[in-house]
């Protein structure tokens, strides 16, 4: 288990590989196909994939961050995310704050980029409208040395009501910017089709300080690279 710990709590840098849960049997034997049970691949393809890194720093994102009004945004993770059919895993109710935390808050700003239909038979995002305003209530920050576990979580989940989400099915090639803050989630994939996507966050360092609690963390080989070039 701790094997597998640090190789989430290191691949800030790097670019590695996450499997569906329950994909494996006891020996560590894949029980369907290795190329259906993979999730997602993260956290550095803006870094270090020249394709994603192109879309990530292209000349559409870069008009888009300055008319947001972001003057020194960076980089700090990108995800590529499968959502498999048939097991495609439910993300429960969460903020990005509460993983990527910043003093002050509403400093993340995520990039999520359909790379196939998203529908709400597929597994697309669900959100809470408004609820961005309300602050968050937990964090995830790192476990101390000796722990059994990398990360933990302080603070308390909220109970969210299901009937206050909306979905937001999107078409490929579309775009949804999520605020930090804003209550988000998505279902199981029970349908025949996969939901592909891309996924990036994005920090105003101007001003800001990142939490050093994160589990994700700038290292000398890879510092936030800026959104800007």
């Amino acid at each position: 288990m701790q094997g597998s710990s640090d190789y989430f709590l290191t691949s800030g840098d790097k670019i590695r590989f996450f499997f569906e849960k329950g994909v494996l049997d006891k020996k560590g034997n894949f029980l369907i196909p290795k190329e259906k049970s993979i999730s997602k691949i993260g956290h550095a393809l803006h870094a270090y994939d020249p394709v994603f890194k192109q879309i990530t720093h292209s000349s559409k994102v870069q008009e888009l961050g300055r008319k947001l009004g972001l003057e020194r945004p960076v980089v700090v993770q990108s995800m590529y995310i499968f959502k498999q059919p048939g097991i495609g895993g439910e993300v429960t109710p969460h903020q990005d704050a509460t993983f990527l935390h910043t003093e002050p808050l509403g400093r993340i700003l995520g990039f999520w980029i359909a790379l196939e239909d998203a529908t709400q038979e597929n597994g697309c995002l669900w959100f809470i409208p408004g609820s961005h305003t309300n602050g968050i209530t937990r964090r995830m920050v790192r476990a101390p040395s000796g722990a059994s576990t990398c990360v933990e979580f302080v603070g308390s989940e909220p109970a969210y009501d299901d009937s206050q989400f909306i979905p937001l099915p999107i078409k490929k090639g579309g775009l949804i910017l999520i605020h930090g803050e804003v209550v988000h989630k998505s279902e199981l994939n029970s349908s025949e089709f996969s939901r592909h996507a891309f996924t990036f966050h994005v920090m105003e360092a101007k001003g800001t300080t990142w939490s050093k609690e994160n589990w994700l963390q700038p290292t000398p080989e890879l510092p936030f690279p800026s959104l800007y070039t």
